[in-house]
């Protein structure tokens, strides 16, 4: 999903191919969990990980980034207790938060989780960078519609990787998908479902594939709600309507693609269209809208304005 540039954190030196990490204790989360990543989704995933008592370290490039992502986490918490959702203070979980522009400072982590852009070559450049900086730690990518298999590729340990996909907002989403890659070692598929669960959310564990199943679901989903639109069969809020009151879901397609953000919807369906094939090829309005900067929230309008 969305979060900062590429974080350009220097990592440790290179060394020897490590070993792969032993499993974490039955207890609990890692004590340590570092965040490569700090935008909107490295930011809820570092607030979901202080919430369930772990420390959280999150990597950024530059001072000035850090200091956003560190904003963006303290806005996160203290809408949380303003929700009455938190049992600590927020001066507790704060002080377990470290923002740093060094990769070294993961070395201690047990896991490590990947949140920089749905790009595949910054995604591998940056979980190389944890590899090296983190060698006794387990390797989570957050991707929500790459293969994880082919981030893991080029790791010197492929068996110390998962898809840990989580979903907007993080604090207040329920789910997480698990993406297990042909590599993935057994023991780290079972610590990232006692992970999830730590975390007081529900895990859906699936197979490497083009999208998995959520991505590839709602994207579909979402692009022929677009394709009606385009065709005049009915407006947005009637088109979202009829999915939230005739089927039941949280929110329409469409809304749900202003929350996501258009660019990155865009950028999930060109991937699946390479994958998958023409069923997935983008409609012209998404891209119009993508050019013309109209991303969603985080612009300000999309299908919607806010």
């Amino acid at each position: 999903m969305d979060g900062s540039p590429l974080p350009g954190a220097a990592p440790a030196a290179a060394s020897a191919p490590a070993p792969a990490a032993a499993a974490p204790p039955a207890s609990a989360l890692p004590t340590h969990v570092g965040v490569y990543g700090g935008g909107r989704m490295g930011a809820g995933i570092a607030h979901a990980f202080l919430v369930a008592g772990s420390r959280v370290t999150v990597v950024e490039s530059t001072a000035e980034t850090a200091d956003a992502a560190r904003s963006r986490v303290e806005r996160s918490v203290r809408t949380a207790q303003q929700r009455g959702t938190l049992v600590e203070s927020p001066e507790a979980l704060l002080g377990r938060l470290a923002l740093t522009t060094r990769a070294d400072d993961l070395g201690d982590c047990g896991l490590v989780v990947e949140a920089v852009p749905e790009d595949a070559a910054m995604k591998r450049q940056v979980l190389a960078a944890i590899e090296d900086a983190a060698p006794a730690a387990w390797l989570a990518t957050n991707t929500s519609s790459l293969s994880v298999g082919g981030l893991a590729a080029t790791l010197s340990s492929a068996e110390r990787l998962v898809g840990l996909h989580f979903f907007n907002p993080v604090p207040a989403s329920d789910l997480v998908e698990i993406v297990v890659a042909e590599r993935t070692a057994p023991e780290l598929v079972t610590a990232a479902q006692r992970w999830v669960s730590a975390l007081g959310k529900t895990a859906v564990t699936v197979t490497d594939s083009p999208g998995f199943a959520s991505s590839r679901l709602g994207v579909a989903l979402a692009l022929e709600a677009m394709r009606m639109l385009e065709e005049g069969v009915a407006g947005a809020e009637d088109i979202d309507t009829a999915m939230t009151l005739g089927y039941k879901h949280p929110m329409g397609p469409l809304r749900t693609t202003d929350v996501v953000g258009l660019d990155v919807r865009l950028a999930i369906a060109e991937h699946l269209a390479r994958e998958l094939g023409d069923r997935f090829e983008p409609p012209a309005i998404l891209r119009e809208k993508v050019a013309a900067g109209d991303l969603g929230r985080k612009t300000g309008r999309g299908f919607y304005p806010w």
